[in-house]
């Protein structure tokens, strides 16, 4: 499938470097509508005025190339594009992995930042068409049970097994009557989390309608639903009548638990969060999550309501009742629908915490942080204990909300990966998070910390009831909407952090990759290979920015890989360094083949087993790249998006047999053997391109099956060029 989207969007950690990519490639102007939101480099006490530079650079960007920009604050990514982009049957690629709009049947894909780039240039999203697997809903989920808990029992389902990998997840059935928008929202984004490619939901109905109207824009909606007779490869059925509150252990969503199960062994759980962690980081860290274990439940530290996930009025809302205290008579309720009259008659407990566990909350929006204002709730939860913070994604990346060494956070957020919650495992600091859903996280709040399922407790559900009226003034008064109106003449704002990419060397006839990473995780997410926090204020500076490449997970590589790029530009020069002659004589020796050494291109590489799961985020190839990278070999790539972005970036997605297991360690060779040549013409029936390669170490030489599942033409020459830019600059050159 080759595909042009209707609009595109990015946050203030990737829309630097897209702008970058496409102005150095020949853009002049947005083809589409691309808007710039600023709601994970909006923290500028992370890097100082470094994220204010990236802004004042959106901002002439939108000017410039004809664009919206959406400041700081104002709204998270997500949450803006529900209230002012999406509309029934249109497809919108965001350069951040939870763009899912399938609820408001708008298609939303989550790519690396080049993928973008190809729109802006004019060209089309590849893809093999993907399967689809029908999500059928039936029943209504019961009080206490919210959207996080049905998305975490998904993710639980699906994700280990690979059965929706790559795939369109369907939403239909009866199911989605009982569900407003909030609710189908927060299981939508979450669909990430199961591997898939993207969601759509049946549209059809009045909640849709309803919210468009709301939002001041009925055009937007139209009907959108399956055609009689209409076939899928796979089915999931979810009965929400059946549906608990959840928890997701550490350290990724799909460590899913019902609370009553983790409740009864939670040190039996957490034991393997611990054996997890101390696999990764050995003696570095002192970390243990069974002592927080009093009188059998989980004592946690804070808790945390946000963004895209949580960050809802209905979710915010529900929580806010659960304090408005015990209501099981309804004569002595005080909480209407609206939740006017709720006073928060219960506190944050600090019983079972003895004081210590916070609860902080992150609207989604600045509109929804009015509705919560205007309806009472956030006076409510303010009045109990709770923090109100900023319109903000910092608790989902480890920006914001950090916990302290050991720490154990909730959050109705939408990742728990190891580290990404802030830690620094190499300082010896390491914390941990659960995710759960913000009805729950409530009822922990009541209950000082004690992990606590909001189905225990008795409170009177809000209800339906409709928020607030929105205010969309908000937007009008803020947010710059320029698309259609570029002003070529106006000029970008650099800040003195803002850097333009390095040089990349086209592929080379033979490769020479010495190994600056081996992982024998079952997993390796995006955050460990360029980690979030501190580091996100680099992300507008190449060079900077690859400094943090694998800093939580291997320290070390950073040195290797600068060790080894230095050994290949004094190649290029021809300086033949004797390590790296040595092992291309070894190579010759063994395959029985003259090599002329000026033929050999020397790189980096890392090895993984896994590979990518996570975000969207283009760093974790670009920063391998700056640093000299040129291949990945792993058994299996997480995820579409970080297999693409390797190809993007130049560097070539290496697939290896997991029997025997791999035997490499860091500082080996492999060589490969005319790959210039194997991926110009390599290719079977199923195209699939073998490589001959060799794994050179002190114990001698041995061949190395490598090979990459199919490659499109454009992508050949993509990592034939040596990344996109190149590949885009040899076109213009040609056309020119």
């Amino acid at each position: 499938m080759r595909i042009k989207f209707d609009a595109l969007i990015s946050h203030d950690i990737t829309y630097v470097g897209i702008i970058q990519t496409a102005r150095a490639s020949g853009m002049t102007r947005f083809p589409v509508p691309y808007i710039l939101t600023n709601c994970h480099n909006s923290l500028c006490a992370v890097g100082g005025t470094i994220n204010a530079d990236d802004h004042a650079f959106g901002l002439s960007a939108a000017k410039k190339y004809g664009g919206a920009f959406v400041p700081a604050n104002q709204s998270v990514i997500h949450q803006y594009a529900r209230e002012a982009v999406a509309e029934s049957g249109a497809m919108i690629l965001g350069s951040d992995s939870h763009t899912r709009y399938g609820a408001l049947g708008a298609m939303g894909i989550g790519e690396g930042g080049p993928e973008l780039v190809k729109q802006l240039l004019g060209n089309t999203y590849d893809v093999p068409a993907p399967e689809v697997v029908l999500v059928w809903l039936e029943n209504a989920p019961p009080r206490g049970t919210g959207p996080h808990d049905i998305a975490i029992a998904l993710c639980g389902a699906v994700y280990g097994n690979n059965f929706v990998k790559n795939k369109v997840l369907e939403f239909a059935g009866p199911g989605l009557s009982a569900l407003p928008m909030d609710y189908r929202f927060g299981i939508d984004v979450m669909t990430t989390e199961t591997a898939c490619l993207t969601s759509i939901w049946r549209a059809d109905d009045k909640e849709v309608a309803g919210y468009y109207e709301r939002h001041g824009r009925p055009g937007a909606y139209k009907p959108l639903a399956q055609g009689d007779g209409a076939l899928y490869d796979a089915m999931i059925r979810i009965d929400l009548s059946s549906a608990e509150p959840m928890i997701a252990a550490p350290f990724h969503p799909s460590r899913a638990f019902t609370i009553k199960e983790f409740n009864a062994a939670p040190a039996d759980i957490l034991r393997e969060a611990e054996r997890e962690a101390a696999g990764q980081f050995g003696g570095k860290t002192s970390f243990s999550l069974t002592d927080k274990v009093k009188d059998g439940r989980l004592i946690a530290d804070q808790g945390i309501i946000a963004g895209c996930a949580g960050g809802m009025y209905d979710n915010i809302r529900e929580a806010a009742a659960i304090f408005c205290g015990d209501l099981t008579d309804t004569s002595a309720r005080t909480a209407g629908p609206d939740m006017t009259d709720c006073r928060a008659r219960v506190a944050i407990s600090p019983a079972a915490g003895g004081g210590a566990f916070s609860l902080s909350v992150y609207p989604s929006s600045m509109p929804v942080n009015l509705q919560l204002i205007e309806s009472g709730v956030q006076r409510s939860l303010i009045r109990a204990g709770a923090v109100f913070k900023p319109c903000f994604c910092g608790p989902c990346f480890g920006a914001g909300d950090v916990p302290a060494n050991n720490g154990f956070s909730l959050r109705h957020t939408t990742r728990n990966f190891i580290n990404r919650e802030g830690s620094k495992p190499g300082d010896g600091q390491l914390a941990a998070v659960a995710l759960m859903d913000a009805r729950s996280i409530a009822a922990t709040a009541r209950n000082g910390g004690a992990v606590t399922s909001a189905a225990e407790l008795e409170y009177a559900a809000p209800g339906v009831g409709e928020a607030p009226a929105f205010d969309g003034e908000i937007y009008k008064n803020r947010v710059y909407n320029g698309y259609g109106r570029p002003e070529p003449d106006a000029g970008l704002v650099f800040g003195p952090n803002i850097a333009d990419w390095p040089r990349f060397e086209p592929l080379g006839e033979h490769l020479l990759l010495r190994l600056a990473g081996v992982i024998f995780d079952p997993v390796t997410t995006t955050d460990e290979l360029i980690p979030s926090g501190e580091a996100s204020s680099y992300r507008s500076n190449p060079v900077k920015l690859a400094s943090f490449t694998l800093s939580r997970r291997d320290p070390q590589y950073v040195g290797r890989a600068q060790a080894t790029r230095s050994l290949g530009e004094a190649h290029r020069r021809g300086e033949r360094p004797g390590e790296a002659l040595a092992a291309i004589t070894a190579a010759a020796e063994f395959l029985g083949e003259q090599i002329e050494p000026g033929a050999v291109q020397i790189s980096s590489a890392i090895f993984a087993k896994k590979p990518g799961d996570g975000s969207a985020r283009e760093q974790a190839a670009s920063c391998q790249r700056v640093l000299g990278g040129g291949a990945n070999i792993c058994y299996e790539y997480a995820t579409k998006r970080y297999r693409s972005n390797l190809i993007n970036w130049g560097m070539l997605p290496f697939l290896t047999d997991a029997e025997p297991e791999f035997d490499g360690a860091p500082g080996d060779w492999v060589f490969v053997w005319g790959a210039r040549v194997s991926l110009t013409g390599g290719g079977g029936p199923s195209g699939r391109i073998r490589f001959d390669a060799l794994l050179l170490n002190a114990g001698g030489a041995r061949s190395l099956t490598l090979y990459s599942e199919a490659l499109t033409e454009d992508e050949r020459a993509i990592i034939l060029s040596g990344c996109l830019m190149n590949y885009y600059a040899e076109k213009n050159k040609n056309a020119g």
